[in-house]
């Protein structure tokens, strides 16, 4: 822990760790140099079954083969397209392309026609990479439809196969004999943002501040060389190509890379290949939980689990420990972050570890603002969360209002969300501005609502939201997923009056069997609060 004494929420960057000026394809070619033979990728299929291994060499000289025919094919900075889930596929074409210098475009394999459509024209994509379905969704279809429309499109390749995909690119040109030049402030990627609250933004990332995030929340929970790191977030998210894959090769560990998530496959995998640590989001750690105490399996192995976005429950961080017999790593970012900036470690008091988002990782610039003027707020008083550092994205893609908007002339990110700094630099976070709920004049934030909620022993899960009203402005509504005893909204009622003043109640509850969720499983409350304005739920009010 950072021993600081803060008199104003600001935190300059702490110098434990260096900055490492490295691209993407260097941090492989250093890995495969000093840990050939040391495991860096494993493939866990469909059915939970493992499949193929690849050494880092291994790794190394199949992504070079692809980047020398992505090389051949697209210039230097051109943009490409991958829309696929978690094969290994997608983790060799990440290297590829950061060793060839394209630009990689990220894309959620749930999108239908008009999101992908959007992903392709506002990226300026000239290839797309995809898997021929998945889970229902007929990608390849879909992709012939869109692309037909979009001339600047000029290949497509299907890449469920490494070696069919490196023949259907020979097909389109000879491989380069050598690679460019990539400098570590270069694009790498395009990182869409989840869109919990609107239509997404296209955030310009560097292999900087990508290479040397992963770095940093790993070596806070301790990972280090030959240690096995299960990977069931989305690869198209930032937790998934950046916090593990990219995580674990500064660490030389090793990742599993999990197809899909399967509460009772994942906590087999844990067992089989003894896994010490992984990435998780509250959503799955409820359903892992659930599991594991309907039918115990010995997770002796398991020593951390990162999740976060936000504070997790502190009844969650308990279970974790006494279900799963994991210690939980709480982190805290945004994409345009690349992703994390703050993170909580595993020897941190469970008041830290539930009440706060940790302390900033090393070289990362914090500070809590002013909404009305943009200073720096006193210790532990309420302002906008703003970054600065190697972390911080280029741009949004052609969007320079809006990168105006949330980067400032002294190079503070404003994050959108809400939060405090105490004198030891620890953050707590809020809410989103846009998520703030105005009943009368004063200002409520769901998180604050959500964690009271979560205390209850009936309820699973919540979200909280505000709803226009005539009287007050705006009003709160819960969603929550309880256990399976029936509860009355007369005891959550007098449950909520005990721990939140009168305005902080709900007014509004809807009882939910299933979440809509974002591509990185985020609760999307955007679509809860547009189906209770539409009267889609069945509403329970006090």
């Amino acid at each position: 822990m950072y021993k600081l004494a803060l008199s104003r929420s600001e935190t300059l960057g702490q110098d434990d760790d260096e900055v490492l000026n490295c691209t993407v394809g260097e941090l492989l070619r250093e890995a495969a140099f000093d840990s050939a033979n040391t495991l860096a990728l494993v493939e866990c299929e469909e059915n939970g079954e493992v499949g193929k291994r690849w050494s880092y060499a291994e790794l190394l000289a199949d992504s070079e083969e692809l980047a020398l025919r992505l090389a051949g094919l697209f210039k230097q900075g051109e943009r490409i397209a991958v829309w696929a889930p978690n094969i290994p596929e997608w983790v060799i074409l990440e290297y590829a392309a950061a060793l060839a210098g394209v630009v990689l475009v990220p894309v959620n394999p749930a999108y239908r026609p008009a999101e992908l459509e959007y992903v392709l024209k506002q990226s300026d994509a000239v290839a797309l990479f995809l898997v021929p379905s998945f889970r229902g969704n007929p990608m390849r279809q879909i992709a012939r439809e869109v692309v037909a429309e979009i001339s600047a499109v000029r290949l497509v390749c299907e890449m469920q196969n490494l070696h069919e995909m490196l023949n259907q690119l020979a097909m389109h040109g000879p491989q380069k004999i050598d690679l460019p030049i990539v400098d570590s402030m270069d694009p790498v990627q395009i990182q869409y943002t989840s869109g919990t609250t609107g239509f997404p933004k296209g955030a310009l990332l560097h292999h900087r501040g990508i290479i040397n995030n992963g770095k940093f929340v790993l070596k806070r929970i301790g990972m280090g060389k030959d240690q096995i790191f299960l990977n069931p977030m989305p690869m198209f998210h930032c937790s998934g190509c950046v916090v593990a894959t990219l995580g674990c090769a500064q660490l030389r560990s090793t990742m599993i890379l999990s197809l899909l998530f399967e509460p009772s496959k994942i906590l087999d995998l844990i067992m089989q290949e003894r896994v010490s640590a992984m990435l998780s989001v509250p959503t799955m750690l409820v359903s892992m939980i659930e599991t594991q105490q309907q039918s115990p399996r010995n997770l002796d192995s398991l020593n951390v689990i990162i999740s976060g976005g936000s504070m997790v429950p502190p009844e969650l961080v308990k279970q974790v420990e006494t279900v799963l017999g994991a210690k939980t790593s709480i982190v805290y970012g945004q994409t345009e972050t690349s992703p994390v900036v703050t993170q909580t470690r595993i020897d941190d008091d469970f008041i830290d570890m539930t009440e706060t988002i940790g302390q900033p990782l090393p070289c990362t610039d914090i500070s809590i603002r002013s909404v009305e003027d943009n200073t720096v707020v006193p210790i532990n008083i309420m302002g906008e969360i703003c970054t600065r550092g190697y972390c911080n994205m280029l741009c949004y893609n052609d969007n320079p209002k809006a990168t105006s908007q949330t980067i400032d002339s002294a190079g503070w990110l404003h994050t959108g969300d809400v939060g405090s700094m105490d004198s030891r630099g620890f953050l707590k976070i809020t809410g989103r501005l846009k998520e703030m709920i105005i009943r009368g004049g004063e200002n409520l934030f769901p998180v604050e609502i959500e964690n009271r909620l979560l205390e209850h022993s009936q309820i699973i899960e919540a979200a909280v939201v505000g709803v226009f009203d005539q009287k007050w402005g705006e009003v709160v509504v819960a969603f929550i997923r309880i256990r399976s005893e029936i509860i009355e909204v007369e005891e959550l009622v007098g449950f909520c009056r005990q721990k939140l003043s009168p305005q902080k109640t709900p007014k509004h509850w809807v009882f939910m069997n299933e979440w809509p969720l974002t591509g990185s499983g985020k609760i999307q409350k955007i679509t809860l609060r547009k189906k209770f304005e539409e009267g889609g739920f069945e509403v329970v009010s006090r």
